[in-house]
């Protein structure tokens, strides 16, 4: 390989390398800025949010009134008008008009004979940091609050309590996360360490529950619980989520297991140990990475399941969840975007708080089964 040859290769690399960078940062600063807004939003007032943007808590340029003033008799009101350089006729400027250089814009407001002329510069201002915990305060608590209005009104609204909703979701979640992850845990043990008649068949019978749509079941098995008396009972979610989980948990869990070492397990055998041993003190400590990751997906899917919530649990108050509760209040508060975007982060704090915990594993776990060596 000739040495201009070795340039332009390290040069093809270098723009690889720039363009995987780039498309990064975009990638995540789309998924990032959302989230910001949602969080700004969620601790701004009832009025900045219907009159303003987000973005303008940080420093920016607005129009700003300078002068202000009411047109003479002279003026002729029905031809054209000119203003601080800018000619136009009475729609033009009640639309808004820009000045020649660029700098000021001059607007009518009014009608024709009482009406008065607003020119407007663009300056640079700090940013409404009128900030407040009233959202939250009113999402978590339930109590009726009295607020005052910019002009001076009282208004009284019942706040949303979030927190037998955010209980019942963790009550929810929490099992149904463990549980298969145990179930399977034990499961891809066997697949992949213990030698049974079918073993191959069951595990193909296995990976094949992962292309079973969700909703095809859900019919079926709400019979099944109208049946057992398990409709509307943490118990019938708890064991729903667990039978649809299994299959990916089990085949994660299995392409990692599979590829500890063997003289691991053997050592062992030597010395005695049982099957129940060797997993609870080698399987289950090698194995957390592809448990961490697993429990990521798992609790995420959980948590922010709004279908299997509102099939077997049902929509009686004392047992929504999370994701029911948000959406009754879009039904009936929808335009309440200060109560939204609040019980929104709500939502979001605790699985955030699951992923960064647990995110050292993450990429361990994803990569299970795929080298071996």
């Amino acid at each position: 390989m000739t040495a201009q040859t070795a340039t332009r290769k390290k040069r093809r690399i270098g723009w690889g390398q720039i363009f995987v960078n780039v498309a990064l940062i975009l990638l995540v600063l789309a998924w990032t800025i959302p989230t910001i807004g949602l969080l700004v939003s969620s601790f701004r007032t009832r009025f900045d949010i219907q009159t303003s943007g987000w973005w303008t808590v940080f420093p920016h340029r607005e129009w700003t009134t300078v002068l202000e003033f009411q047109p003479g008799a002279e003026v002729d009101r029905d031809g054209i008008m000119t203003f601080e350089g800018a000619s136009g006729t009475f729609e033009a400027f009640r639309a808004g008009m820009t000045s020649p250089d660029g700098d000021k814009r001059i607007i009518w407001i009014g009608n024709k004979r009482i009406g008065r002329v607003v020119v407007q510069e663009q300056q640079w201002t700090r940013g409404n940091h009128d900030f407040t915990t009233q959202n939250y305060q009113e999402v978590l608590g339930g109590r009726t609050y009295t607020l005052q209005q910019p002009d001076g009104s009282t208004v009284t609204v019942q706040g949303t309590n979030f927190v037998g909703a955010f209980l019942n979701s963790l009550i929810v979640t929490v099992p149904a996360t463990v549980i298969p992850i145990l179930i399977a845990a034990f499961a891809a043990y066997g697949f992949a360490w213990m030698k049974f008649p079918g073993r191959k068949v069951l595990f193909i019978m296995v990976v094949a529950m992962l292309v079973v749509p969700l909703q095809i079941a859900l019919v079926p098995i709400l019979k099944d619980y109208v049946t057992l008396n398990l409709n509307g009972t943490f118990l019938g979610v708890w064991l729903a989520h667990t039978g649809f989980g299994l299959p990916l948990a089990t085949y994660l869990l299995f392409n990692y297991i599979s590829t500890i070492p063997r003289d691991i397990l053997e050592s062992a055998f030597i010395d005695g140990a049982s099957h129940f041993t060797i997993f609870t003190r080698l399987i289950l400590p090698l194995s957390v990475p592809a448990l961490a990751s697993f429990a990521i997906f798992q609790f995420l899917w959980v948590w922010n399941d709004y279908l299997i919530a509102l099939i077997f649990i049902g929509s009686k108050p004392d047992v929504q969840v999370l994701t029911q509760r948000i959406a009754e209040m879009v039904g009936s508060r929808g335009n309440d975007w200060h109560l939204l975007t609040a019980g929104a982060f709500v939502s979001m704090v605790l699985p955030l708080i699951v992923f960064f915990s647990l995110q050292r594993f993450f990429v361990r776990g994803l990569m299970a089964g795929s080298v071996k060596g």
